[in-house]
Protein backbone atom coordinates (compact mmCIF):
# COMPACT_ATOMS: atom_id res chain seq x y z
CA UNK A 1 0.00 0.00 0.00
CA UNK A 2 1.53 3.43 -0.78
CA UNK A 3 2.18 5.61 1.88
CA UNK A 4 -0.13 8.96 0.76
CA UNK A 5 -0.18 12.66 1.91
CA UNK A 6 -2.78 11.88 4.71
CA UNK A 7 -0.71 9.28 6.06
CA UNK A 8 2.41 11.57 6.61
CA UNK A 9 -0.56 14.42 7.72
CA UNK A 10 -1.85 11.90 10.22
CA UNK A 11 1.55 10.43 11.49
CA UNK A 12 2.41 14.43 12.23
CA UNK A 13 -0.71 15.14 14.20
CA UNK A 14 -0.08 11.94 15.96
CA UNK A 15 3.21 12.28 16.97
CA UNK A 16 2.32 15.78 17.99
CA UNK A 17 -1.04 14.82 19.90
CA UNK A 18 1.26 11.86 21.57
CA UNK A 19 4.30 14.23 22.63
CA UNK A 20 1.61 16.83 24.48
CA UNK A 21 2.46 19.38 21.47
CA UNK A 22 -0.93 19.46 20.47
CA UNK A 23 -3.09 19.35 23.94
CA UNK A 24 -5.77 17.54 24.51
CA UNK A 25 -8.83 19.89 23.73
CA UNK A 26 -7.37 21.40 21.09
CA UNK A 27 -9.62 22.16 17.76
CA UNK A 28 -8.19 21.08 14.81
CA UNK A 29 -9.40 23.18 11.61
CA UNK A 30 -9.04 22.45 7.92
CA UNK A 31 -8.19 25.52 6.90
CA UNK A 32 -5.85 26.45 9.06
CA UNK A 33 -4.34 22.57 8.39
CA UNK A 34 -4.41 22.91 4.75
CA UNK A 35 -2.58 26.25 5.09
CA UNK A 36 0.30 24.76 7.43
CA UNK A 37 0.73 21.61 5.35
CA UNK A 38 0.14 23.39 2.14
CA UNK A 39 -2.50 20.69 0.46
CA UNK A 40 -6.00 20.57 -0.24
CA UNK A 41 -8.67 20.14 2.57
CA UNK A 42 -8.89 16.54 1.06
CA UNK A 43 -5.79 14.97 2.63
CA UNK A 44 -6.39 16.92 5.53
CA UNK A 45 -10.15 15.19 6.13
CA UNK A 46 -8.87 11.51 5.52
CA UNK A 47 -6.10 12.21 7.94
CA UNK A 48 -8.45 13.72 10.72
CA UNK A 49 -11.14 10.59 9.92
CA UNK A 50 -8.08 8.34 10.94
CA UNK A 51 -7.45 10.37 13.83
CA UNK A 52 -11.56 10.00 15.09
CA UNK A 53 -11.06 6.35 14.07
CA UNK A 54 -8.09 5.68 16.62
CA UNK A 55 -9.72 7.64 19.43
CA UNK A 56 -7.55 10.28 19.26
CA UNK A 57 -9.77 13.13 18.05
CA UNK A 58 -13.38 13.67 17.68
CA UNK A 59 -15.58 15.80 15.18
CA UNK A 60 -18.10 18.05 16.35
CA UNK A 61 -20.74 19.72 14.81
CA UNK A 62 -19.94 22.68 13.14
CA UNK A 63 -16.34 23.41 15.40
CA UNK A 64 -13.97 20.83 13.44
CA UNK A 65 -12.18 18.33 14.70
CA UNK A 66 -11.47 18.24 18.72
CA UNK A 67 -8.26 16.13 20.06
CA UNK A 68 -8.38 14.01 22.71
CA UNK A 69 -5.54 12.66 24.29
CA UNK A 70 -4.35 9.40 25.39
CA UNK A 71 -2.58 9.17 28.28
CA UNK A 72 0.74 6.79 28.55
CA UNK A 73 -0.97 3.36 29.74
CA UNK A 74 -3.10 3.56 26.70
CA UNK A 75 -0.65 4.53 24.44
CA UNK A 76 1.12 1.16 25.59
CA UNK A 77 -1.55 -1.09 25.34
CA UNK A 78 -1.92 0.25 21.86
CA UNK A 79 1.79 -0.94 21.35
CA UNK A 80 1.42 -4.44 22.99
CA UNK A 81 -1.90 -5.33 20.31
CA UNK A 82 0.56 -3.93 17.48
CA UNK A 83 3.42 -6.67 18.80
CA UNK A 84 1.17 -9.35 18.62
CA UNK A 85 -0.38 -8.62 15.40
CA UNK A 86 2.56 -7.91 13.45
CA UNK A 87 4.40 -10.72 15.31
CA UNK A 88 1.36 -13.31 14.12
CA UNK A 89 1.57 -11.63 10.58
CA UNK A 90 5.11 -12.08 10.38
CA UNK A 91 5.34 -15.52 11.94
CA UNK A 92 2.13 -16.52 9.09
CA UNK A 93 4.30 -15.06 5.95
CA UNK A 94 7.58 -16.83 7.44
CA UNK A 95 5.61 -20.06 5.55
CA UNK A 96 4.15 -17.95 2.59
CA UNK A 97 6.25 -15.32 1.86
CA UNK A 98 7.49 -15.39 -1.91
CA UNK A 99 11.22 -14.37 -3.11
CA UNK A 100 9.73 -11.60 -5.12
CA UNK A 101 8.43 -10.12 -1.75
CA UNK A 102 11.70 -10.73 0.01
CA UNK A 103 13.47 -9.03 -2.72
CA UNK A 104 11.00 -5.82 -1.72
CA UNK A 105 11.74 -6.35 1.87
CA UNK A 106 15.23 -6.11 1.32
CA UNK A 107 15.20 -2.89 -0.91
CA UNK A 108 12.64 -1.44 2.31
CA UNK A 109 15.35 -2.39 4.59
CA UNK A 110 18.59 -0.78 3.01
CA UNK A 111 15.81 2.44 2.17
CA UNK A 112 15.56 2.80 5.74
CA UNK A 113 18.79 1.88 6.81
CA UNK A 114 20.01 4.86 4.21
CA UNK A 115 17.40 7.67 5.97
CA UNK A 116 18.21 6.29 9.47
CA UNK A 117 22.28 7.26 8.52
CA UNK A 118 21.14 10.50 6.26
CA UNK A 119 18.98 11.76 9.69
CA UNK A 120 22.60 11.31 11.79
CA UNK A 121 24.01 13.92 9.42
CA UNK A 122 23.85 18.18 9.89
CA UNK A 123 20.78 18.95 7.88
CA UNK A 124 18.46 21.81 7.54
CA UNK A 125 15.01 21.92 8.93
CA UNK A 126 13.51 21.31 4.96
CA UNK A 127 16.22 18.68 4.49
CA UNK A 128 15.22 17.03 7.72
CA UNK A 129 12.03 17.05 7.32
CA UNK A 130 12.15 15.36 3.80
CA UNK A 131 14.38 12.67 4.67
CA UNK A 132 12.03 11.73 7.78
CA UNK A 133 9.36 11.36 5.20
CA UNK A 134 11.44 9.19 3.45
CA UNK A 135 12.14 7.52 6.37
CA UNK A 136 8.52 6.75 7.45
CA UNK A 137 7.79 5.65 3.93
CA UNK A 138 10.70 3.14 4.27
CA UNK A 139 10.03 1.65 7.53
CA UNK A 140 5.55 1.89 6.21
CA UNK A 141 6.78 -0.22 3.09
CA UNK A 142 8.89 -2.80 5.16
CA UNK A 143 5.87 -3.72 7.48
CA UNK A 144 3.63 -3.79 4.63
CA UNK A 145 5.43 -5.89 2.72
CA UNK A 146 5.04 -8.71 5.79
CA UNK A 147 1.26 -7.67 6.49
CA UNK A 148 0.92 -8.51 2.73
CA UNK A 149 2.40 -11.52 2.53
CA UNK A 150 0.54 -13.71 5.61
CA UNK A 151 -2.50 -13.12 3.24
CA UNK A 152 -4.75 -12.11 6.19
CA UNK A 153 -7.05 -9.48 5.67
CA UNK A 154 -7.94 -9.34 8.89
CA UNK A 155 -4.53 -9.37 10.55
CA UNK A 156 -3.51 -6.64 7.93
CA UNK A 157 -6.46 -4.48 8.91
CA UNK A 158 -6.09 -4.75 12.03
CA UNK A 159 -2.28 -3.75 12.27
CA UNK A 160 -2.51 -1.08 10.16
CA UNK A 161 -5.53 0.55 12.42
CA UNK A 162 -3.00 0.43 15.24
CA UNK A 163 0.38 1.71 13.69
CA UNK A 164 1.71 4.10 14.90
CA UNK A 165 5.23 5.78 12.54
CA UNK A 166 6.67 8.40 15.45
CA UNK A 167 10.19 10.03 14.43
CA UNK A 168 10.72 12.05 17.31
CA UNK A 169 11.76 14.81 14.35
CA UNK A 170 12.26 17.52 17.20
CA UNK A 171 14.69 15.64 19.57
CA UNK A 172 16.68 13.45 17.52
CA UNK A 173 20.29 13.66 19.09
CA UNK A 174 23.72 11.66 17.84
CA UNK A 175 25.15 9.40 20.60
CA UNK A 176 21.86 9.97 22.95
CA UNK A 177 19.24 6.93 23.98
CA UNK A 178 17.03 7.87 21.37
CA UNK A 179 19.81 7.52 18.29
CA UNK A 180 20.90 3.84 20.14
CA UNK A 181 16.93 2.85 19.66
CA UNK A 182 16.78 4.10 15.60
CA UNK A 183 20.14 2.35 15.06
CA UNK A 184 18.73 -0.78 17.15
CA UNK A 185 15.14 -0.82 14.90
CA UNK A 186 17.69 -0.66 11.99
CA UNK A 187 19.23 -3.97 12.73
CA UNK A 188 16.09 -5.82 13.90
CA UNK A 189 14.94 -4.93 10.40
CA UNK A 190 17.58 -6.96 9.33
CA UNK A 191 16.63 -9.81 11.67
CA UNK A 192 13.06 -10.09 10.85
CA UNK A 193 13.90 -10.67 7.14
CA UNK A 194 16.74 -12.86 8.01
CA UNK A 195 14.32 -14.78 10.00
CA UNK A 196 11.81 -15.04 7.13
CA UNK A 197 14.50 -16.16 4.48
CA UNK A 198 15.09 -19.00 7.22
CA UNK A 199 11.50 -19.49 7.25
CA UNK A 200 11.56 -19.51 10.54
CA UNK A 201 7.60 -18.74 11.80
CA UNK A 202 8.86 -18.80 15.52
CA UNK A 203 11.85 -16.61 14.65
CA UNK A 204 10.36 -14.09 12.92
CA UNK A 205 7.07 -13.51 15.25
CA UNK A 206 9.58 -13.32 18.47
CA UNK A 207 11.03 -10.60 15.95
CA UNK A 208 8.96 -8.47 15.16
CA UNK A 209 6.93 -8.59 18.70
CA UNK A 210 10.39 -7.43 20.13
CA UNK A 211 10.61 -4.86 17.54
CA UNK A 212 7.54 -3.35 17.75
CA UNK A 213 7.99 -3.14 21.70
CA UNK A 214 11.41 -1.16 20.92
CA UNK A 215 9.59 1.23 18.80
CA UNK A 216 7.16 1.50 22.03
CA UNK A 217 10.52 2.33 24.17
CA UNK A 218 11.88 4.80 21.45
CA UNK A 219 7.99 6.69 21.98
CA UNK A 220 8.66 6.50 26.03
CA UNK A 221 11.92 8.84 25.51
CA UNK A 222 9.84 11.26 23.64
CA UNK A 223 7.29 11.52 25.83
CA UNK A 224 9.76 11.82 28.36
CA UNK A 225 11.75 14.44 26.67
CA UNK A 226 8.21 16.53 26.25
CA UNK A 227 6.61 15.94 29.60
CA UNK A 228 7.89 19.41 30.74
CA UNK A 229 6.05 21.06 27.77
CA UNK A 230 3.06 22.77 29.11
CA UNK A 231 1.31 24.13 26.15
CA UNK A 232 -1.94 25.49 26.54
CA UNK A 233 -5.12 24.64 25.03
CA UNK A 234 -5.31 26.35 21.47
CA UNK A 235 -7.09 26.09 17.46
CA UNK A 236 -4.80 25.35 14.85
Amino acid sequence: MEYTKADEIASVLEEAIATGTIPSGTVLRQEQLSRDFQVSRTPIREALRRLAALGLAEFLPNRGVRVRTLDRGQWHEIYLVRAALEGLAASIAASVITDAQLEVLKEAEAAFAECTSALRRELTDSEREAVTFDWLQANVRFHDVILQASGSELVDRLARSVRRAFAGRSIWRPASEIDSLYQRMVRQHTAIREALVARSPRGASELSSEHVLNSWTLLEHILDETSDRRPQRRHI
